[in-house]
């Protein structure tokens, strides 16, 4: 894929999303065909937008992720600083084609991971971070029929970037912890939504992160120190709509809330 494909492709995807609107998939010409060239076009998304790069999200990295959205194995995409939140706050959901809200690990970085030739471990990963945090995603798409593009065109568009919702950094002790075993649950209105468990995001939230950081690493990225990534779902994508209120509880590790602006 050459620059004027990427910056096309790219163009697209950033006019279709300022305009709130949604495109069936890119033309022909500027339509990646590989994980490469959907991050080629995603980076050049970035860069169009003028923003402030605040983290990456994985997405798919359940198998209910992965059937949502029509792909086989997880993705990566850039969290911008506009469309991050702390919690409590009221995140719009104007024209929101998904409609689901995700409880999710996120992790705050505290030293860079760039690029090498060697794969990173999941302690040398651990060992970059500085705090755990719980967090909610509402994911979107700016295809109309997001299940059917294919992985490489989900990429080039922010791997379903919507809205970010980050919770306070634990205050316990997490390093110690089985987070793949650790519960979490999503309510919405004051009722019980869903529940799931951390095994749900790649088998454990930790082989989430490496897996993202080494995913980086291969397209040339740097996850960098002050970062948040977030994870990916620990249940079932839960149904969500305009003026509800959404609240992930996960326990000894705090819970982070938001609502849906009418």
């Amino acid at each position: 894929m050459d620059n004027w494909a990427a910056e096309q492709a790219a163009r697209i995807i950033w006019s279709t999303w300022q305009a709130n609107d949604r495109v069936d998939g890119l033309p022909a010409d500027c339509r990646p065909s590989s994980r490469q060239e959907g991050y080629k076009v995603q980076s050049e998304v970035a860069r169009l937008s003028g923003q402030a790069l605040f983290g990456w999200k994985i997405a798919a990295t359940s198998q209910a992720g992965q059937k949502h959205i029509g792909v086989d194995g997880p993705l990566a995409g850039r969290l911008l600083e506009s469309r991050t939140f702390q919690t409590g706050a009221s995140v719009p959901m104007v024209n929101n084609l998904m409609k689901v809200a995700e409880a999710e690990f996120a992790f705050r970085m505290a030293l860079d991971l760039p690029p090498r030739a060697s794969a990173y471990s999941m302690q040398e990963v651990l060992d970059a971070v500085e705090s755990l945090h719980p967090a909610i995603e509402i994911p979107d798409s700016r295809y109309r029929e997001f299940a059917k593009v294919g992985a490489a065109q989900l990429i080039a568009d922010n791997a379903c970037a919507g809205y970010f919702v980050l919770g306070p950094a634990t205050a316990a002790g997490w390093r110690p912890h089985d987070l793949a075993e650790h519960l979490a649950s999503a309510w919405v209105n004051g009722k019980l939504a869903r529940e799931g468990k951390g095994a749900n995001v790649l088998g454990d939230p930790r082989l989430a992160l490496t897996w993202i950081v080494n995913e980086l690493s291969v397209v040339g990225e740097t996850l960098r120190a002050g970062h948040v990534v977030t994870t990916g779902t620990c249940l079932v994508p839960v149904e969500i709509a305009p003026g509800d209120h959404v609240v992930a509880d996960f326990g000894l590790f705090g819970r982070v809330e938001a609502r849906l602006a009418p």
